[in-house]
């Protein structure tokens, strides 16, 4: 895996992860009761973005390590999904 490969899977990762823990302990306006106007009640009232990048950064470097484990060892390759036999 070269350097670019390992950088595109990290970043795949990290936005997959990144969408799954979002809506994590998410608390709207309307459940606040503090509707700022011009918003939606549905939007939420503190999104700590940074909280959830650094919980999703550490989440994806323990994701990455065992994929990039897992390639680099040769466990798993390429040729494991050749079904139609095109690789031979």
């Amino acid at each position: 895996m070269s350097i670019t490969s390992a950088i595109v899977l990290f970043a795949v990762i990290w936005f997959l992860v990144f969408l799954m823990v979002l809506p994590q302990r998410l608390k709207t306006q309307a459940d606040t009761g503090d509707i700022v106007p011009g918003t939606h009640a549905s939007a939420p009232e503190n999104p700590d973005i940074r909280r959830k990048a650094k919980i999703t950064t550490a989440i994806t470097a323990v994701l990455w390590a065992v994929l990039a484990y897992i390639i680099l060892s040769g466990a798993i390759s390429v040729r494991d999904f050749d079904w139609m036999g095109v690789l031979d």
